[in-house]
């Protein structure tokens, strides 16, 4: 609800038309109600938070509110969503869980309020755009790197936490692409539900069951740190080669001392802090910063042992770490 002193002043300008503008756009004295909404709660989003409070540090007339899912289910987003209208916010950069499911609701939001998908996308949906990877093209460079790590070939099994998230979908596409017609063969995705119990367990299974493995492959965050300690716990390091996704700690350091091949990062930094400044603008009656596809591509990088000291550097900046 807007706050009671904008009805007066909408209400002269309507009487004596005049071309007063009673949006929030047009009063300097409204700060708009901005929210950040993540699918989970890994360390990943400490980066994107960072992002966010950068673009409120920087802009007089937002409010940011970040809201970490505790749960990882489209229920757990609906609920934080709901208190999210209630408190009256203009705009929700939001990563769907689920995103085929929660269409209808990201469809009902963007008729009251400016939304955006940010990480993971709803392409059927009616968001005014996305913001994050593409996902495709990092499962290409996650595919390239498989390809280099197995250059004689051999079987791999990948890992996520459900393959629902439009993310999940796409990089595991973009690993096919590149695998297509080579000697690599994947045999299976096994999903967690985002339990980093059960992922590991999910690894450690697969060591047994297929002695033979060549390679684990990490969609998630957390996917390669219990990747990691399946093949650590087995003996196999070095044997069983490791390619994940995003800058855990634990795959940093899995990366530099050489137990993980590679992992291929996006940049939540920006994830936040784009969401934010485009939001303010698009309220603030700009839409420059939409592309005309609607795709707002963050793009991604590779970290191997030879530059992973120089990115654990800046990230641990990023986060506020000495």
């Amino acid at each position: 609800m807007r706050p009671f002193r904008l009805i007066l002043p909408c209400l002269l300008a309507f009487t004596t038309l005049t071309s007063f503008s009673c949006s929030p756009a047009g009063n300097s004295s409204h700060k708009l109600k901005l929210a950040f909404v993540t699918n989970n709660a890994a360390d990943f989003w400490t980066i994107a938070r960072r992002g966010c409070e950068q673009a409120d540090a920087e802009l007089d007339n937002v409010e940011v509110e970040f809201k970490i899912s505790s749960d990882s289910t489209a229920a757990e987003q609906r609920r934080i969503v709901d208190d999210l209208m209630a408190k009256g916010v203009d705009g929700i950069a939001i990563s769907p869980v689920d995103p085929t499911n929660q269409t209808q609701m990201i469809n009902d939001l963007a008729k009251q309020i400016l939304i955006i998908t940010q990480d993971s996308d709803a392409p059927a949906s009616d968001r005014a755009c996305y913001l994050g990877t593409n996902n495709r093209a990092a499962g290409n460079q996650a595919g390239e790197l498989i390809k280099q790590a197995l250059p004689q070939g051999g079987k791999i099994m990948v890992f996520v936490g459900k393959m629902d998230a439009e993310n999940a979908q796409a990089r595991f596409k973009g690993i096919q692409d590149v695998l297509q017609g080579s000697n690599v063969q994947i045999l299976d995705v096994r999903t967690d539900d985002t339990d980093t119990v059960r992922a590991k367990a999910n690894a450690a299974d697969t060591l047994v069951k297929y002695s033979d493995i060549a390679a684990l492959v990490g969609l998630w965050n957390y996917n390669g740190p219990a990747i990691l300690n399946a093949v650590k716990d087995a003996g196999k390091v070095g044997q069983v080669k490791i390619v994940c996704f995003d800058e855990d700690d634990a795959t940093l350091a899995g990366v530099k001392e050489g137990s993980i091949f590679a992992t291929v990062v996006q940049q939540p930094y920006e994830f936040g802090y784009q969401s934010v400044q485009l939001m303010a603008k698009v309220l603030g009656g700009d839409r420059s910063m939409i592309p005309a596809d609607k795709l707002k591509i963050i793009p991604t990088l590779v970290i191997k042992k030879d530059n992973v000291e120089e990115f654990t550097k800046k990230i641990n900046q990023l986060r506020g770490r000495n």
